[in-house]
């Protein structure tokens, strides 16, 4: 050991040495140079002692204000900001009972215009100014496209058939209904609420889609930790959002297709490289993906990183060819979930993978670029709070009514019923995905946006008290 010691102190010593006479005679080299444009600065300064400390305090000030307005400082400064107030407004929601995403959608809207922004308008522009947003909105796409491949894996085929006549009964009177709803809002408020340019049909649609959604994952959550999901409410309640949330995005394929393509035989032909798609990954990939990846693979305890990199490759690729075809990536990342192996519990691996950078950063960073598009000081006066109240209204009726209507008629006393009608309406998530989608594609206004983004909020927060007066619940457990 101690002729270890000596050997390396010997190396340093030297290297130290020879590093000491490089820089001394290197500094020779230039010494003139260097001591001439040193004597002019003295003289251009006055050689004030206090002159020279102001220049050097400036001189840092001027460093620091450059690198602050530098893309990645900004960048990073938009993800701290994002991931402390999510992580702190997410576990306030939890301490009063509700699942920690709804404290999410809620902390998105805090750092938007309608709280950040107001309060302090010089620092919200400053850490979220417009030209600085583009890197944002590409990291939250990202995330929705794994989050969605997270819900299509989510979906059990195999439970679905048990349960699908009653669940296809409930789940799509469930949609129906709040869809009426949605478009005979649409038809009074187009002139006000839709976005210049964009057709009837499309808000119409958009609007009536918004009402009826589902948040299928947050729904799921709420079962958990109330104890009930393996009840039978709570496989009712799953079954029914499942099948829901299949309708919903295949009746939004449609509506993207259309939106995207202002006339019939666009969307129809948009539409037909779609199906392609779709019986390529269900008919050819579906069947032979669990031999592709090997069946030891798949029924590891820990997925290699060889596996985890080409289900992203795959993930990516369905993602990029609906992009492609004209329909939105997060509907290809959903479509790669529905195919993926259930063997050994492949699909709850790759969750548990997914779920940890996926809630902490990701998720958060969607919410909070749907929050910069809320803006609540857009409802200006009581006629904008009145439709909005209706939105609420009509989509708590449409919604829970109509499910707890076809539940009683199905079989279930009005308790169970209620309670069903409840849990369905809860939006959540989905909600803001279909908002964003609109938005983007010039179809619904930031009125209108931020309206529909309150009704997600206002029905995902109010489902644990309604099940709560619906009927006795097992208490809520914070996770």
């Amino acid at each position: 050991m101690q002729s270890t010691v000596r050997i390396y102190l010997l190396i340093v010593a030297i290297c130290a040495f020879g590093m000491l006479m490089i820089l001394h005679s290197g500094n020779r080299l230039h010494r003139h140079g260097l001591s001439a444009k040193s004597d002019s600065a003295i003289e251009q300064s006055g050689s004030s002692p206090s002159a020279a400390k102001t220049s050097l305090v400036e001189s840092i000030q001027d460093r620091l204000r450059q690198n602050a307005q530098d893309p990645l400082s900004r960048f990073f400064l938009q993800l701290v900001a994002i991931i402390v107030v999510s992580f702190s407004v997410g576990w306030i929601f939890t301490r009063c009972g509700q699942p920690a995403v709804v404290g999410e959608m809620m902390a998105g809207i805090l750092l938007g215009p309608s709280l950040f922004g107001f309060l302090a308008p010089h620092a919200f522009q400053y850490v979220f100014a417009a030209s600085s947003l583009e890197p944002l909105r590409l990291l939250s796409q990202v995330g929705v496209c794994l989050f969605m491949f997270a819900v299509g894996m989510e979906i059990d085929w195999a439970e679905l058939r048990k349960k699908a006549p009653t669940a296809i009964l409930v789940s799509h009177t469930g949609i129906a209904i709040p869809c009426l709803f949605g478009a005979g809002l649409a038809f009074f408020f187009y002139d006000r609420l839709a976005q210049p340019g964009a057709s009837f049909a499309a808000f119409a649609l958009f609007v009536a889609i918004s009402m009826s959604i589902t948040a299928f994952p947050v729904l799921v959550r709420i079962l958990q930790d109330r104890g009930i999901l393996k009840t039978a409410l709570g496989q009712m309640a799953s079954a029914c959002a499942a099948v829901g949330d299949a309708t919903a995005w295949g009746l939004l394929v449609l509506v993207v297709a259309f939106g995207k393509s202002h006339d019939f035989w666009g969307a129809t032909l948009c539409l037909g490289f779609v199906l392609i798609f779709a019986a390529l990954m269900f008919l050819v990939i579906k069947p032979n993906l669990p031999r592709w990846l090997g069946q030891k693979a798949i029924e590891r305890p820990q997925p290699a990183s060889s596996l985890l990199a080409i289900i992203m490759a795959l993930v990516l690729a369905a993602a990029f060819c609906t992009q492609l075809l004209g329909i939105h990536a997060l509907f290809g990342a959903f479509v790669a979930g529905l195919i993926m192996p259930t063997e050994g519990g492949f699909r709850a691996k790759l969750s548990i993978r997914l779920e940890n950078i996926s809630s902490v950063l990701l998720l958060p960073v969607f919410f909070a670029s749907s929050g910069l598009r809320t803006e609540i000081g857009l409802l200006h006066g009581s006629a904008d709070w009145l439709i909005c109240l209706l939105i609420i209204v009509l989509a708590t009726v449409g919604k829970l009514g109509g499910t707890s209507l076809v539940g009683r008629l199905t079989g279930m006393g009005w308790r169970e019923a209620l309670q069903l009608g409840a849990l369905m309406n809860t939006r959540g998530l989905m909600e803001l995905i279909a908002l964003n989608l609109g938005y983007e594609l010039h179809i619904l206004s930031q009125q209108v946006f931020s309206m529909l983004v309150l009704m997600a909020l206002v029905t995902t927060i109010t489902t644990g008290p309604l099940l709560t007066l619906f009927g006795r619940d097992v208490p809520a457990r914070n996770r």
